[in-house]
């Protein structure tokens, strides 16, 4: 097991806001090894035979646990792909905590896609909060490709947090899920890219049982010469209901491509898809300026309150 040094404490405080060793379930991992880890009563950690990742047993009906699962890389070059899987039992609440942080300072790519798959048992509940943060000077890039599978079994309910505002030079952002009778799942997306960045969010909601819900919802900035495409797709195969919506802030010399949408298989689906793409209202800049902000301070206000 290693220990974790100045600039991974930085990182797993950027990505898990976490300034100490958290209570519960926890495992760190640092330049593709062990940092740290930690189980509870009703909270199993268990790496796989093969080391490509863990396996996290969560017990039927636990409540008000939590389990932290960051990965951090400080080395450059370093190229890994790591398979967390989620067994999350009946009646439980839990929340989650992953995410990845790279700062790359030198002339190498560094790499992580993890592929998270989340067996969501009946009626449990996930809170799964997911930040992604690149940092360093180097000429290498930061990349992270990051996989993400829900199986949600009747009545569960998943709300998804994903984070990414700084520092990731290109990103392929995965997520499917295959929802039950009455399971509902809610998908927060905030993603900003600046410089050269380029992310995707690729989004499969499969709604195969009746009284299924999905909510999933972008919100993003693109600055500079970056690019973004947004993909999201929402298959009602029951009587059901789904809503996408990208809502984006292009400025300099962004790209921004979005494509929600709908497939209907069943009579009662009822989908329902909306994008929205446009530059910072003027008047806005206008009336934080009359406040003494500058042009570039007001910007900044209003970027940051539209990501919150």
């Amino acid at each position: 097991m290693v220990k974790l040094d100045a600039i991974q404490k930085r990182l797993i405080e950027e990505i898990a806001d976490l300034h100490s060793v958290p209570s519960g379930a926890y495992n760190f991992r640092a330049n593709s090894q062990l940092a740290g880890r930690n189980t509870t009563a009703n909270i199993d950690i268990v790496s796989k035979p093969d080391g490509s990742g863990i396996d996290i047993h969560i017990k039927p009906g636990t409540k008000n646990e939590s389990v932290h699962i960051p990965v951090v890389l400080s080395e450059s070059g370093i190229k890994e792909t790591v398979y967390n899987d989620f067994y999350i039992g009946e009646d439980s609440d839990v929340v989650i905590v992953a995410g990845c942080g790279i700062d790359n300072c030198g002339t190498h790519d560094s790499e992580h896609d993890g592929i998270h798959r989340f067996y969501v048992g009946k009626n449990a509940k996930v809170r799964y909060v997911e930040k992604h943060y690149g940092s360093g000077d180097g000429k290498g890039q930061r990349i992270l490709n990051p996989v993400t599978e829900c199986y949600m079994e009747e009545g569960s309910n998943m709300e998804m947090e994903m984070e990414q505002i700084k520092g990731v030079d290109s990103t392929e952002r995965i997520t499917r899920a295959e929802l039950a009778a009455d399971a509902r799942l809610v998908v927060k997306e905030r993603l900003m890219t600046h410089g050269s960045q380029n992310a995707v969010s690729g989004y499969q909601v499969n709604l195969n049982g009746a009284g299924a819900t999905a909510d999933v919802v972008s919100r993003s900035v693109a600055r500079d010469d970056s690019t973004q495409t947004f993909n999201a797709r929402i298959t009602g195969n029951a009587p059901c209901s789904g809503h996408t919506e990208c809502d984006s802030i292009i400025m300099d010399n962004g790209h921004i491509l979005a494509i929600p949408s709908l497939e209907a298989n069943n009579v009662d689906a009822m989908l329902v898809h909306e994008a929205a793409i446009g530059k910072i209202a003027g008047d806005q800049l206008i009336k934080l300026m009359t406040l003494g902000l500058t042009e570039q301070e007001a910007e900044e206000q209003i970027v940051n309150g539209f990501l919150r």
